[in-house]
């Protein structure tokens, strides 16, 4: 028969799929002071762990490592290394969908003024401009009694006999 397995600790990390170097988040390690397991006999150990609030949701690479002894020589193993999804946490409203429908509504509105606008200016009736006075025109004669004898009656009168 063979040595107990002293179990030491059980620690997890979250890395980048595309690229297994670049370290996202190192997880809690859990430590079990030492926890014996016989030759021949297999052991379940929890391990409860949560990701930072901050962490966008995303596929990641999940790695847990189960550190143990044996004969007081370390050892260490990775039992899990896979893919896991990291999603929002359920609730009703999301920071992005408050987002959207506020863009959203902010985009109807400025459409709806620019359309009034375009309205406004097909249906617009133009005003006519006053009639203003240009150049001489035919008078009231009486007005003109301050002019007797002067060089400008004298040119109505001839224009007049002209015609």
């Amino acid at each position: 028969m063979g040595s107990p397995l002293n179990i030491i600790a059980i620690q997890a990390s979250v890395h980048l799929p595309f690229d297994h170097r670049m370290l996202v988040q190192n997880l809690t390690a859990q430590t079990f002071n030492k926890a014996s397991v016989s030759p021949s006999v297999q052991a379940t150990f929890p391990y409860m762990f949560a990701v930072s609030r901050y962490l966008q949701p995303g596929t990641f690479d999940l790695v847990g490592t189960i550190v143990y002894e044996i004969d007081q020589k370390p050892y260490q193993n990775t039992f899990y290394n896979g893919t896991v999804e990291v999603v929002e946490a359920g609730g009703f409203l999301s920071v992005e969908s408050v987002f959207l429908v506020t863009l959203g509504i902010a985009l109807l509105v400025l459409l709806a003024l620019w359309l009034h606008g375009q309205f406004q200016l097909t249906t617009k009736k133009t005003k006519k401009a006053p009639k203003v006075e240009v150049g001489i025109g035919t008078t009231d004669a009486s007005l003109d009694e301050w002019l007797q004898g002067t060089a400008y009656t004298q040119s109505a009168s001839k224009s007049k006999k002209k015609k």
